[in-house]
This record gives C-alpha cells, sequence and structure tokens, in this order.
C-alpha cells in the first residue's frame, strides 16, 4: 500500500502517527527510536481504562509503522514508588498494610503472599493483563529506575532548577499547601516511608535537600540514588526528560497537569512529548465513572459478554468524545465490529486504513463471514429462552446448513457471549403482556398465513406476510404492530425485523409461539 494513502488518513490514530513524524523531522532521533509511553499507578489492579489507554497508544504506534521506519519502542511505566496513602478494601491482610502506610509500594508486603511487595504483586497483574491481550510493550519500574541512578542526571536538573519548578506549581496550589510544597518527597532513612516533608534548604552544588523530619529535626539527603522521589506532576515531567519520551496520552481530567508537566520539563532543558487527552468514560446516568465509586463497567465485565476485539472498538471510535460505558452498549459495539469487519474485503485501500478493525488487527484482519447479527442472536436467545449455547446452534444449523462452530469461531463466540448476556441482562427484563382482541385476530391470521407458506420461504417473503397481515387488522402504524409482537412474544420493547427472525427461528416455531400466547399462557416456556 502506498505511504501517501497513509500519510493522507482522517483515521485519528494517522492523525496522531503525524504528529510524532513532525516532531522527528523525518529523522531518527539521537537515542535511535522513537520512544511511547503510558503510565500505570499500582495502588490497584489493572482496569478498563488501563486497557484503553495501551490500546490505543499501540493504534498509533502501529499507523506511526506504515508512515516511518524509525523503530519504535513502547514502555508501559509502573510508578511503583509512590508510598502507600490507604489499605484497599478489596485484599487481603489490610490491618497489616495499614503498619505500612507512606512506604514505597515495592516496600510494602505482598498481602496475597505471592511476591516481594504488594508493588511487585501488581506489577506482575498489569504485565499478565497486558501480555493476555497481546500488546508489545516493555516494562519499567519507577523503584529500578529511581534506585539504580538511571533517573539521577534528571533529578538534578530538578534540583538546579528548583525555583522554576515550583513556580510552575505553586499558582495552582492552595494557600496552605503553598507553604510547604516542594517536588523533592524524602525517604526517610530511619522509617522507609516517602514524606511530604518541608523543604529548608537546597544544595544544588552537593546534590541533596535538606528537609524538616518528622520528628522536628533538620536531615541532609541527596536527592539521587532513590534517596528521594518526586511529587507526580514534576516526576511526570522528569520522566519525560529522562527517557525522551516522544509521545503519551492521558485523560482529559489531566489536562491541567499535562500543561504543568509540559512547562516543568522544558524549565529542566527536556522537550515534552506529544500528547492526546483523551474523554473520560460516564455511566447509565451520564456521570463520572469512578473506581471509588465502582459505578462504571470492569474489563472482566465486558469480556463475559463481548470479545476483546468489540472492547477495542469501543476504544478506538471517537477517543476525545465522553462515551457511556454501561452493559448496553455491549450489544452495539459487537455488531459494529461485525459490520466493520464484513465491510472489510469489499473496501478500497483507503477505505481499508480507515476501517477500525485495520487498527484493531495491526492491518490483518481475520476472513470470517459472519452471517447473524448479536442482537439477532440476543433475540433467538430471547425466543426460546435458551439455556445454552447448543440450543441457538440447533436454530443456527437448521438455518444456515454448513455452518459449524468449528469453522465459524467468531460466530462460536458470539452464541456463548449471547447466551450469557441474554441471562444476565434481558431474562431478568422480559415483560410479556397479553394481547388486545384486535391482536388476537391478528395473531391468529399471522399464525395460519406462516402455516400456509411452511417452511423455507426467504427471509423478505416471511417478512412481507407479517407486513401485510398488520395492514389487513387495521394496523394503520404498523410500527405499532411490531411492537406489539415484540411485547407479546419477545417480551420486551424492541426487536428483530420479524421476517429474517423468523425464518431463524423456524415457521413451526413460530405459530407454536403463537399458539401459545392465544391460549393464554407464558410465551417464555424454556426450549
Amino acid at each position: 500500500m502506498s505511504r501517501d494513502l497513509y500519510l493522507a488518513s482522517k483515521a485519528w490514530p494517522f492523525e496522531e502517527a503525524r504528529k510524532v513524524l513532525s516532531r522527528i523531522g523525518g529523522r531518527t532521533p539521537a537515542k535511535g527510536h522513537v520512544l511511547f509511553e503510558t503510565g500505570y499507578g499500582p495502588s490497584g489492579l489493572p482496569h478498563i481504562g488501563t486497557f484503553g489507554e495501551v490500546a490505543r497508544i499501540s493504534m498509533v504506534r502501529h499507523a506511526f509503522h506504515q508512515i516511518s521506519d524509525t523503530p519504535t519502542r513502547l514502555i508501559c511505566f509502573s510508578d511503583d514508588m509512590d508510598g502507600l496513602r490507604r489499605a484497599p478494601e478489596n485484599v487481603p491482610n489490610t490491618q497489616m498494610l495499614l503498619q505500612h502506610l507512606k512506604k514505597p509500594l515495592t516496600d510494602v508486603p505482598d498481602p496475597f503472599g505471592q511476591h516481594s511487595s504488594f508493588g511487585a504483586h501488581n506489577n506482575a497483574r498489569l504485565r499478565a493483563f497486558l501480555d493476555a491481550f497481546g500488546f508489545q510493550y516493555e516494562f519499567l519500574s519507577a523503584t529500578e529506575m529511581y534506585r539504580s541512578g538511571k533517573f539521577d542526571a534528571a533529578l538534578l536538573k530538578v534540583l538546579e532548577n528548583y525555583e522554576a519548578v515550583i513556580n510552575v506549581v505553586l499558582p495552582e496550589l492552595g494557600e496552605e499547601r503553598r507553604k510547604t510544597y516542594s517536588p523533592f518527597l524524602p525517604v526517610c532513612a530511619r522509617t522507609g516511608r516517602v514524606l511530604e516533608a518541608p523543604v529548608v534548604e537546597v544544595r544544588p552544588k552537593s546534590g541533596t535537600i535538606v528537609y524538616r523530619d518528622e520528628d522536628g529535626s533538620l536531615v541532609e539527603t541527596p536527592v539521587t540514588g532513590g534517596r528521594c522521589k518526586l511529587q507526580w506532576r514534576a516526576d511526570w515531567a522528569m520522566r519525560w526528560t529522562a527517557l525522551d519520551v516522544d509521545y503519551e496520552m492521558s485523560g482529559k481530567d489531566l489536562i491541567s497537569s499535562v500543561q504543568m508537566g509540559s512547562k516543568i520539563c522544558r524549565a529542566i532543558g527536556g522537550r515534552p512529548p506529544e500528547t492526546l487527552s483523551y474523554e473520560l468514560f460516564l455511566d447509565e446516568n451520564g456521570e463520572r465513572i469512578s473506581k471509588s465509586r465502582g459505578n462504571g463497567l470492569t474489563i472482566d465485565e465486558w469480556l463475559r459478554y463481548a470479545s476483546p476485539e468489540s472492547l477495542q472498538l469501543f476504544m478506538f471510535q471517537k477517543p476525545r468524545t465522553a462515551k457511556r460505558l454501561h452493559f448496553d452498549v455491549i450489544p452495539k459495539a459487537v455488531d459494529e465490529y461485525i459490520a466493520h469487519l464484513e465491510a472489510y474485503p469489499r473496501q478500497s485501500e483507503a477505505e481499508r486504513i480507515a476501517n477500525p478493525v485495520w487498527h484493531i488487527h495491526n492491518g490483518a484482519p481475520p476472513e470470517e463471514e459472519t452471517p447473524l447479527s448479536f442482537s439477532m442472536l440476543l433475540n433467538l436467545a430471547a425466543a426460546s429462552n435458551s439455556s445454552g449455547s447448543d440450543v441457538l446452534w440447533g436454530y443456527i444449523a437448521r438455518y444456515l446448513p454448513g455452518i459449524e462452530p468449528a469453522v465459524h469461531p467468531i460466530l462460536d463466540r458470539m452464541v456463548n457471549y449471547a447466551v450469557a448476556y441474554y441471562h444476565d441482562f434481558v431474562l431478568p427484563a422480559k415483560n410479556y403482556r397479553p394481547p388486545t382482541e384486535q391482536e388476537k385476530i391478528a395473531l391468529a391470521d399471522l399464525r395460519d398465513r406462516l402455516a400456509a407458506a411452511g417452511e423455507g420461504g426467504s427471509a423478505e417473503s416471511l417478512q412481507e406476510i407479517v407486513y401485510e397481515t398488520g395492514k389487513t387488522h387495521g394496523f394503520a402504524n404498523l410500527r405499532d404492530w411490531f411492537k406489539a409482537l415484540y411485547e407479546i412474544l419477545l417480551g420486551q420493547s424492541q426487536g428483530p425485523r420479524m421476517g429474517p427472525f423468523i425464518a431463524l427461528y423456524g415457521v413451526g416455531e413460530t405459530c407454536k409461539l403463537i399458539a401459545r400466547v392465544l391460549a393464554g399462557e407464558n410465551p417464555g416456556g424454556k426450549a
């Protein structure tokens, strides 16, 4: 494919990649590569935001590879030298953790008893999490970087430009905090705790600071070798400088921190990276998702009901637009992924690189026709009250001979997801209503017309039967007729095109369903 097509693409990963290309002026940086970075706070377990950030930045990195031959690296950086602020409620041995508050996470014992520290435990979980999705990255630990001396040169630059650094941050702080703020957080030699201690003197020539310890004494300590760490805004800027980061993205809530970090980076002689500020997710009520409130959707929950690819599509779409992240967005995301996948083979080269599946699958989407939508599978599960995927496959095999799980793995996964989603969300919300007298007459006529048509009719011919039946029985607005069918037969206010659904479910089964309704029975019997 022509590089000119990539350079002209309006897909947002290419727009971001072109920013990086412009940054390096078409030349390989002195360090020999372009550096992409994403950060992680290991005080908790990885979450859906972590997935989103790594997935998106991986898409930008892949796009960059199409427009430049410059080597790249992607670093996932763990801020594991942060002091433990509180004992999380979702881990064991919280009383033990309370004894280690303010210590670096890599010095806090692992409450699970599996790793050398709490930080190491969460780092291992992060790496396993990223590895499970096949992300290509390198892992860096703040503790290792600080204590090994790899950050020393950049830390000394912060010390040398101390006044310039604090003058960036102080205007953003409250009056009381301004009195004690210092970018340096000493690690107490006595207690091992990371201290927010007043710094009373900076000594750039000796590479030290003098701070007032918790017991009131004055202590001089080097800022190098892991004896100090930085407050997080300064830490971010120092890291950009030390590693020469070229690209990083972060949430919209951190825009002011990106701006401050960029100023600090310049103040210490660095060059801020290119950045993208993405919008945050909203819950079902349109309120911002918060980990502490637990009002969001976890990655495990999404993956119970849909594929990782559908989640990547959700992350790909409009990253600068706030989106509801709730269970009801899952079916739409799955069907949109399938629609994009099926469109791909028919598209031009320019259209393909704008197609989300090109970015999701690193330019090589799988080739598999998926003849049924997720929504149709949900409706089939609703009509059959399916207790397992074998029931749905029984209908599929009859409707589409030759379609088998072994040769259609995407469809097979969708069937399993649909059964899980149906049982957890559709079934509890089912609300069948009895038909009116007019609807009873129309339903009886529909049953007779379908029975006369028999099995094997096309979806369109069956749709026409449903359509004509509604017109015959005085439904001036046929939407009312179809809505009645959904509410009476499926127990829901919305549903599928009836012709394709009847063809899949079967004419005979549909007639039985109508017969149960006309007999006054609950149509939601077990399949």
